[in-house]
């Protein structure tokens, strides 16, 4: 598969941790690398600002997505291939999974976590088929695949349903294993065992 497009998830901090920003940084470079289009939040700020200026300074096309409210803070990035301005958040969200034919999570905070369920809650329901990926730098996502593990343990999801999501602790890992990503589909809603029993 190749991934033309790349909708990046990430802070608007920068975090304790200089392993972050390393991380953002090399994320930008190798999406350039790879001709890949970066499409992100729009801002200067944080981890969302050291991926941009990364992709660009390594020559890459960046599609910043803002709402109107956070360019008025004077948060947006004043460089990029392209900025474009949405009336909201939800509209911001579904622009740039609309624009994009992947989706990558570093860390960050509650919006990050939103936008990435966001897109893996569509590909459960069969709404697209596009590779999700998370760069787990440092562990940082280890309490959230125990979170998916645990999810699909007590049957709220169907285990199958835990491969809709590619992890990686590199960017170059993780792009690849998400070039290499094949939808599959699965039954989302599943009769438990106990329900069965009792119908006997």
């Amino acid at each position: 598969m190749t991934l033309k497009s790349v909708a990046v998830y990430c802070g608007s901090n920068l975090g304790n941790s200089p392993d972050y920003v390393r991380a953002a940084q090399e994320t930008g470079r190798e999406l350039a690398q790879r001709g890949s289009r970066l499409v992100y939040g729009g801002g200067k700020i944080g981890l969302m600002g050291a991926v941009a200026d990364a992709a660009l300074a390594a020559g890459g096309e960046v599609v910043g997505v803002i709402p109107t409210f956070l360019r008025e803070k004077e948060v947006a990035h004043p460089g990029l291939s392209d900025l474009l301005e949405t009336p909201d958040m939800a509209t911001r969200k579904n622009k740039m999974i609309e624009l994009a034919d992947a989706f990558i999570a570093l860390p960050g905070g509650i919006g990050t976590y939103e936008e990435l369920f966001e897109v893996l809650s569509l590909a459960q329901l069969r709404r697209h088929s596009k590779p999700v990926g998370i760069l787990n730098i440092g562990g940082f996502f280890d309490p959230l695949l125990a979170l998916m593990r645990q999810t699909a343990d007590a049957g709220f999801m169907p285990q199958a349903n835990l491969n809709l999501l590619c992890e990686a602790d590199t960017p170059q890992a993780l792009l690849q294993k998400m070039a290499d990503y094949r939808f599959v589909d699965a039954p989302k809603w599943v009769e438990p065992e106990w329900v069965k029993q009792q119908a006997v």
